[in-house]
């Protein structure tokens, strides 16, 4: 004791242990000594086994920790515990993705084993990938992640509601951007005008003919365009005006259906520029133009390269599931 006395050990503790290595050999606990568990009993274990695993033969049913402390009568520490330490399992997050019908799988598959076979990637870097996405003023919001952090003791309702509460408008402003990336560089930041339904004439009078396409003829004679199934991309006389004023693209005829996650500027692009974007409050929707045309300015190009880089990839994986969801398997 007086050579250890930061470990606070008592005499009559340090005699119990003697005794205990004298009488086994060892300090070890025997397997069945101390308190029984009350809680984490293996009928408790086998409960929570079967609500939080529930969703093995009938996706979207699983229960949350929380539920199952509620049904079972035990605390959500404990079952932590029993999750993690007893049924050692761990947690993956979900994430969005385009309900995919039967029909639609079988398209993504014939579909992208022919953009395999007729965009090798010597052809890749030509193609210019184009899309438009709203941003709007105020931030998405994650609220599994916000949190509001107080001193033990304190109530929700001692806590100011600026902290507690996130507002915002009942129909927050917006605006619509159109861009297109490829390896041999970026088109500019094109703004849809506020109030502009972006119908199949305004995507090919203002979008196509007066900004993206003469971006493109900019930085290349050659270039592949690609866009995805949207309405106004599909019509006939878009169509018509692409097969004109490109020197190729990539019909709607070619192009997988409901496939966000075969399109760089989607899987890729738009969030990492949304991040930048949101990174501090955005007040209106001048600060939020600018936000959104600085952060375009300063992309860097390597971003773009790297996400394009996977195109094939994803196209190879869309193949190998079958026109399936591929992305939590990359």
């Amino acid at each position: 004791m007086s050579e250890f006395p930061t470990k606070q050990w008592s005499r009559a503790g340090l005699n119990r242990l003697l005794r205990k290595i004298d009488a086994t050999g060892s300090a070890e606990r025997r397997p069945g000594q101390g308190r029984k568990r009350s809680v984490r009993t293996q009928e408790k274990i086998d409960n929570v086994g079967d609500l939080v695993l529930s969703q093995d033969n009938n996706p979207q049913t699983h229960r949350t920790q929380r539920e199952i402390s509620r049904e079972l009568g035990i605390s959500r520490g404990s079952v932590n515990r029993i999750v993690r330490r007893d049924l050692r399992l761990q947690c993956f997050k979900k994430r969005k993705a385009s309900e995919l019908t039967a029909a639609n799988k079988q398209v993504r598959l014939e579909r992208a084993r022919e953009l395999l076979k007729l965009y090798p990637r010597s052809l890749v870097n030509f193609i210019f990938f184009t899309d438009e996405k709203v941003f709007t003023v105020a931030r998405p919001s994650n609220s599994q992640n916000d949190r509001v952090y107080a001193a033990v003791g304190t109530t929700k309702k001692n806590i100011p509601a600026c902290r507690l509460l996130r507002t915002r408008s009942h129909f927050s402003r917006s605006v619509m951007v159109s861009v297109g990336v490829s390896v041999l560089g970026v088109t500019g930041l094109h703004f849809v005008n506020p109030g502009v339904k972006v119908n199949g004439q305004y995507y090919r009078d203002t979008l196509l003919k007066e900004e993206l396409l003469p971006d493109m003829r900019d930085i290349s004679e050659f270039f592949i365009f690609q866009q995805d199934n949207a309405p106004a991309h599909r019509a006939r006389a878009t169509v018509d005006l692409l097969s004109t004023e490109t020197p190729a693209f990539i019909p709607p005829t070619l192009w997988p259906p409901n496939s966000p996650d075969l399109n760089p500027v989607d899987y890729k692009l738009w969030s990492v520029i949304q991040e930048q974007v949101y990174k501090v409050k955005v007040n209106n929707v001048d600060e939020l133009r600018q936000r959104i045309q600085t952060v375009w300015d300063e992309l860097d190009q390597r971003v773009i390269d790297k996400a394009i880089k996977q195109w094939r990839t994803r196209l190879r994986a869309c193949v190998k599931a079958k026109g399936g969801h591929f992305e939590h398997k990359l």
